[in-house]
C-alpha cells in the first residue's frame, strides 16, 4: 500500500528574543541549514520509494 504525502506543515516558535544581532543571525542560519537538510532527507527518501 503506498502512502502519499500530500502536505507537510514546519512550524517554529520562538519564545525569547536574541539580543546581538550577530547571535541572532548565526541562530537563524543554523535553523535554515537544519530545515534545508531535513528537507533534502524527505525528498530522497521520496524519490527512492516513487523508483519501486
Amino acid at each position: 500500500m503506498a502512502v502519499e504525502i500530500k502536505e507537510i506543515v514546519i512550524r517554529a516558535v520562538l519564545s525569547e528574543e536574541e539580543k546581538s544581532t550577530k547571535r541572532t543571525e548565526t541562530a537563524l542560519q543554523g535553523k535554515t541549514d537544519l530545515v534545508q537538510e531535513c528537507v533534502n532527507q524527505v525528498l530522497k527518501i521520496l524519490n527512492k520509494k516513487n523508483l519501486r
